[in-house]
Order: structure tokens, then C-alpha cells, then sequence
């Protein structure tokens, strides 16, 4: 219970409010729905709620399926927000614990049981130490698989959206012009980049992932239907305005070379001491 009381104090109180307003209009949205979907099992049921609040939410525009995806979309991103801002805080400590990271698999470079175990101990103290949850950037992943799949099945659940339409779209088709897969493209290197350039410690992979990810999303959103692949834009470009105000690289990069600074301002004045007090 305290540990759950402390991550809710990191998270702060606004992201906890736009999750539950989120998912109250989610809610209201399939409420207002009196249309009948199938739902023969758990799972069904699950995908009935989202076929429901979709068509709820295209109704309060004019039955607009296009403009139900785009507004379940953001309601979704907000109400996993909170997930986002422990991820992100996680990722940042991460990066600040590091080098001690570095210095612990220095002090244990043995591949033997005994020198493994003993290196894995002082990691996770560290951990402990320092607050920080190495798995959490898995958990927004985990809460969004779900709702892709379940997207993915109310579309072809729903004779309306699976023929509903949306400026040059029919969203249950790919997109002839290749316009979504691009922005999906597009809009997943932008927050990736922005990750990126807010690590110090960075590899060949971690390089790479900015434009790995793209290309990936890109084949993806040119093999699924238009509605997923519309999903993909509107997440991507929240995950883009996201990433730069939780992730600022730019205040991220300042701030550190500000801290580097001080610390060389810091030593300096030291040494200077010092050799003021050996004279």
C-alpha cells in the first residue's frame, strides 16, 4: 500500500485526473451507444466496450467513425497517461544510474554463477537505493497490445465501421495513398528521436532505434486497415507533444551541462582551497 501511495505521489494528482475523466466519457460514450454488439465471451466482452464507445463517440459527431477513432484515441492516451509519466520518470532515473550500472558489472566481470549473483545483488539495491523500476518502460506496452488487438477486432466486428468512412478512407481498407502509414512513420521518429536525445548513455542500438521503429510502424500501417492505421497517427503524434513536455531533451541536455559545470566550478574551487591552505 505504501509503495502504491509513493508511486502515486511521483505521478502527481493531474495525470490521475485525466485518466479518470478519460474513462468516465470512455464509459458514458458506450453508454449513450444503444445499438446491440456481440459479445459471447470475456474477451468479447472486452471488445464490445470498445466497439461501443467508438460508435458512441462517432454519434456525438454526426456519426463520424473517423472522428470517433480520433477522440477514442486521445481518451485512451489519457487514460494511460499516468502509466507514461512513471515510465518516463523511470527511463530518466535509469540514465542517471548508469554509470554506478557500469561501475558494478566493472566490479563483477566474471561470467561465472557466484560473480553473476553477486552483481545482480548490488543492481538491485541499487535499484532499491535509487527508487527505480527497471521494468516499468514494459508497462505501457503491456496496456497498449491489448487495446490494439481489440481495435483491430472491433473493426472487423462492426459491419458500420468496417464500412464507415473518413475523408479519403474507408476504414476498414488499407489507405490507397499511403498518407496514415507515413504520418505513423513520421510522427514515431519524432518521439523517438526526442527520447533518444535526452540519454547520455547512448550505443549503436539505441541510435538506431529512431529509425528502426519508423519503418516498422510504416509496413505495419500499409498492411492493416486504415482505422488501426489512423489509431497509429493520432497515438504516435500524442506520444510526439508527450515526449516533449515530460522528456524535454533540450531543458534535459541544459540542465545536465548546467550540473557538469557546477560540479567542475565546484572542484576547481576545491583545489584552490586547498593549495591556498598547503601555502
Amino acid at each position: 500500500m505504501k509503495r502504491f501511495e509513493n508511486i502515486l505521489k511521483k505521478i502527481g494528482p493531474l495525470p490521475i485526473i485525466l485518466a479518470v475523466v478519460a474513462l468516465a466519457i470512455i464509459v458514458i460514450a458506450g453508454m449513450t451507444y444503444h445499438g446491440h454488439v456481440e459479445s459471447h465471451s470475456f474477451w468479447g466482452a472486452f471488445v464490445g466496450v470498445f466497439t461501443a464507445s467508438i460508435l458512441g463517440t462517432s454519434s456525438w459527431f454526426n456519426h463520424n467513425y473517423g472522428m470517433g477513432i480520433i477522440i477514442f484515441t486521445i481518451l485512451i492516451r489519457f487514460l494511460i497517461l499516468p502509466l507514461m509519466v512513471y515510465q518516463v520518470q523511470s527511463m530518466m532515473k535509469m540514465q542517471v544510474v548508469q554509470p554506478a550500472l557500469k561501475a558494478i558489472q566493472a566490479k563483477y566481470p566474471g561470467k561465472d554463477s557466484d560473480s553473476r549473483q553477486l552483481m545482480m545483488a548490488e543492481q538491485q539495491a541499487l535499484y532499491k537505493k535509487e527508487g527505480v523500476n527497471p521494468f516499468a518502460s514494459m508497462l505501457p506496452l503491456v496496456v497498449q497490445m491489448p487495446v490494439l488487438i481489440a481495435l483491430y477486432q472491433s473493426i472487423f466486428n462492426s459491419p458500420v465501421l468496417k464500412s464507415g468512412k473518413f475523408l479519403w478512407l474507408q476504414l476498414g481498407s488499407h489507405d490507397p495513398y499511403y498518407v496514415l502509414p507515413i504520418l505513423a512513420a513520421i510522427f514515431t521518429f519524432a518521439s523517438s528521436w526526442l527520447s533518444m536525445q535526452s540519454n547520455p548513455e547512448q550505443n549503436g542500438m539505441t541510435k538506431a532505434m529512431p529509425y528502426i521503429f519508423p519503418v516498422v510502424i510504416f509496413f505495419s500501417a500499409m498492411a492493416v486497415p486504415s482505422a488501426l492505421s489512423l489509431y497509429w497517427v493520432v497515438g504516435n503524434l500524442f506520444q510526439t507533444i508527450q515526449t516533449f513536455f515530460l522528456q524535454n531533451p533540450f531543458k534535459i541536455r541544459r540542465d545536465r551541462e548546467q550540473a557538469i559545470r557546477k560540479e567542475r566550478d565546484l572542484q576547481r574551487k576545491i583545489k584552490k582551497a586547498k593549495r591556498s591552505a598547503k601555502r
